[in-house]
């Protein structure tokens, strides 16, 4: 299937109960603090952190390629009785109405974009939309292999209609060369005597730290800084997840 299409269906149902946690918003309405508004966030999901921000009163837009996401934002944006607007585009082809002072991605999404042409594409789409002066924040890790004990382990949760939610990973490939890793993930959903099981490919494509530079340097951005996730200078050499900031040239 399409990598843009991944959070489609049965895994758009199963994410909501059977993600693990929730994007902490406080270093993003930072990051919108000092950046400006109006914000931006790539890749938005279900709301996380979009909603919690659209509650502060920020002033932040959301785009997500998959509709059956953007559908759960609004159900939960109307639960909560906050407004917010979403467009459903693919980060690699926007084509948004208004500029922005900050656009950022909450978590490394940016990895889910399956290879540097889809990056510079994506890259090219933020330079477009950034406003004079403004900055994007991008998040990026190079993800390590799942376990070999942990191929076949089953992660459960409870739906509210009772329904017996699973995923579990099935198998995994590893190319250092194209820096993709593609899991194979199968997501069950059980209740009663319907059962719905379905296996998934979940691509995540990584960048050495001057590969990426010189890709936002052929987007027409610049990296201003590189931090890690306590804020600070991250050294050349830095692993782990790191928060690249982008500015046009």
């Amino acid at each position: 299937m399409d990598p843009a299409d991944f959070y489609t269906g049965i895994v758009a149902d199963l994410y909501g109960p059977l993600k693990s946690h929730s994007q902490d918003p406080e270093l993003y309405a930072a990051f919108i603090e000092e950046a400006g508004t109006p914000a931006l966030e790539l890749g938005c999901g279900d709301g996380d952190p979009l909603l919690e921000l659209r509650r502060r009163g920020m002033d932040v837009d959301g785009v997500d390629s998959s509709a059956d996401m953007l559908e759960r934002l609004r159900r939960r944006a109307d639960a909560q009785d906050l407004r917010a607007t979403v467009y459903h585009q693919r980060m690699e082809a926007l084509r948004l109405p208004r500029h922005y002072q900050a656009i950022f991605l909450a978590g490394p999404t940016f990895t889910l974009l399956p290879d540097d042409a889809t990056a510079l594409a994506a890259l090219r789409g933020i330079r477009a939309h950034l406003a004079e002066g403004g900055t994007a924040l991008v998040p990026l890790f190079t993800p390590a292999p799942t376990p070999a004990e942990q191929i076949g382990q089953v992660r459960t949760a409870t739906a509210p209609d009772g329904a017996e939610l699973r995923v579990s990973v099935v198998a995994e490939q590893r190319d250092e060369t194209a820096r993709t890793q593609t899991t194979l993930l199968r997501y069950e959903r059980h209740h009663g005597s319907e059962s719905t099981v379905e296996d998934r490919p979940w691509i995540l494509h990584w960048y050495p730290r001057d590969r990426f530079e010189e890709l936002a340097a052929a987007a027409g951005l610049a990296v201003a800084a590189v931090t890690d996730t306590d804020g600070k200078p991250a050294p050349a050499d830095a692993a782990g997840l790191l928060h690249f900031r982008l500015r046009t040239t």
